[in-house]
């Protein structure tokens, strides 16, 4: 997973706010299988809480745990803020009591961290029948935040697990088995919308924590090529009203099982 200096570069809060919209949507399978009302509820790797603190306004009673202080920090600051409790903490080695939670969500945050521990934690994190729901990206084939790493800098080395391997169903299914049931998976399309090329290209190179460590690591030549690749890729979606592209991603929930 990536480290705690790697989320506080750049400005994550707007890549946040972006994706807020699939926040409220975990939120929302969530409540249709607990009340939200009284719950006591988990935000994991809640980075600057947007999932947490629309729990906490539906009146849940919430904790928002994340690896980077400077992102809590934010997320205390936000309206609403003082409602939660923030820990600074890796989302699979919390250190909070056992069977403490009805409920745990996530917003493409534990998609990061490495599943086995991450599922370990939830299932100890959660009460028997406790509800579990996080998103996740899909797969997609063409995609401008990541075809042109490819295109630049060639396919990554093998790894382990990755954040959109949640999004097959079937890796999703096998990771929870043993520890959850019903689990159900509804797939939507996020649209990314920018009024410019440009305006894109800088949620790269000055906002997207992820994009930011890849850029900072390569000589000034092959970063240069891999900035204009996304120049070219956002070019290609770009009309009248600006750039606009969507991405496929996955609400997942399940129940803790009880036995």
């Amino acid at each position: 997973m990536p480290n705690s200096s790697i989320w506080s570069a750049g400005r994550y809060e707007s890549v946040a706010e972006r994706i807020a919209p699939i926040a409220a949507e975990v939120l929302t399978a969530v409540g249709a299988r607990l009340p939200l009302s009284g719950a006591e509820l988990v935000d994991l790797a809640c980075g600057t809480g947007n999932a947490a603190l629309a729990a906490a306004a539906a009146g849940a009673r919430v904790t928002g745990v994340d690896i980077t202080p400077e992102l809590l920090a934010i997320a205390a600051e936000k309206p609403g803020g003082d409602a939660v409790r923030w820990v600074a903490a890796d989302a699979s080695a919390t250190g909070l009591a056992d069977a403490s939670f009805d409920a745990a969500v996530s917003n493409m945050g534990i998609i990061f961290v490495e599943p086995v521990a991450m599922v370990a934690e939830l299932a100890r994190l959660l009460r028997p029948g406790g509800v579990l729901g996080f998103s996740t990206w899909v797969r997609d084939a063409d995609n401008p935040f990541y075809t042109p790493i490819l295109e630049v800098l060639g396919p990554p080395p093998p790894a382990p697990y990755g954040p959109d391997q949640w999004g097959d169903p079937d890796t999703a299914r096998s990771r929870l088995a043993a520890d959850f049931t019903d689990v159900t998976i509804e797939n939507g399309v996020h649209p990314w919308r920018f009024a410019s090329v440009e305006q894109a290209v800088d949620l790269i190179t000055r906002e997207s924590p992820m994009h930011l460590d890849i850029l900072a690591r390569l000589d000034d030549g092959t970063r240069a090529r891999l900035v204009g690749a996304f120049e070219a890729a956002f070019a290609a979606y770009a009309g009248p009203g600006g750039v606009e592209f969507g991405a496929p991603y996955a609400v997942v929930t399940a129940h803790a099982r009880s036995n």
